[in-house]
């Protein structure tokens, strides 16, 4: 693998970031699969878990291959904790909507965009495991399509308002701005245009969504 070894700490700091929002999203999927009503949501949510589970696991050996002195260190968590705990709320209050908006729109985007850079340099490097990463970007995908889709039924259905979700949205995007000033120094770091990253994370916001 042709990563420099300038490269390793600000890389193993962007699978930092995944791994804890891979750990964030394994608990809310599990308790979101007990909030829904419908059996193939729950399903899907129960499946996501597993998913989350292992994605972390493989973030975590990664960044131990990668940089093992600095296994745990990103200077972003304090926003990310933030997140974290307003989620949580929601998840305690039952606000099923809120919790897909927070976890599967919002933070599973972000963590989509940055998956997506890393893979295209992952990928000129000649990383190993290309299958594996292929598989992990194809299910984050699913994760995120399958809470716009949610979302999307419940606005039609008259179960969400968009302008409600959105107002709640604007708090959680806001705390993602800590988080995204941090992630673009790393990305420019390891000379990957930190501006086009940026850039990519506003394609995964809806259109409701965004001011």
């Amino acid at each position: 693998m042709l990563v420099r070894p300038d490269e390793r700490v600000p890389i193993a700091r962007l699978l930092t970031f995944l791994e804890y929002g891979e750990r964030m999203a394994q608990a809310c999927a599990a308790r979101q699969a007990l909030m829904v009503e419908d059996a193939g949501a729950s399903r899907f949510l129960r499946s996501q878990a597993k998913q989350e589970a292992v994605h972390a696991y493989v973030f975590q050996g990664a960044i131990a291959w990668l940089a093992p002195r600095h296994l745990g260190d990103a200077p972003f968590l304090p926003a990310l904790e933030v997140y974290g705990k307003k989620l949580d709320d929601a998840v305690a209050r039952r606000d099923f909507y809120e919790t897909l908006l927070a976890e599967q729109i919002i933070l599973e985007g972000l963590g989509e965009a940055i998956l997506n850079r890393i893979e295209a340099g992952l990928a000129k490097r000649d990383a190993p495991l290309g299958r594996l990463r292929r598989i992990l970007l194809h299910q984050e995908e699913a994760h995120h399509a399958f809470g716009e889709r949610m979302i999307e039924r419940a606005f039609q259905a008259g179960r969400a308002d968009a302008g409600e979700l959105s107002r709640k949205g604007q708090q959680y995007l806001s705390l993602t701005q800590a988080m995204v000033l941090t992630l673009a120094e790393l990305f420019d770091d390891i000379e990957e245009d930190p501006a086009a990253w940026a850039s990519d994370v506003k394609t995964y916001l809806p259109a409701w969504l965004t001011p």
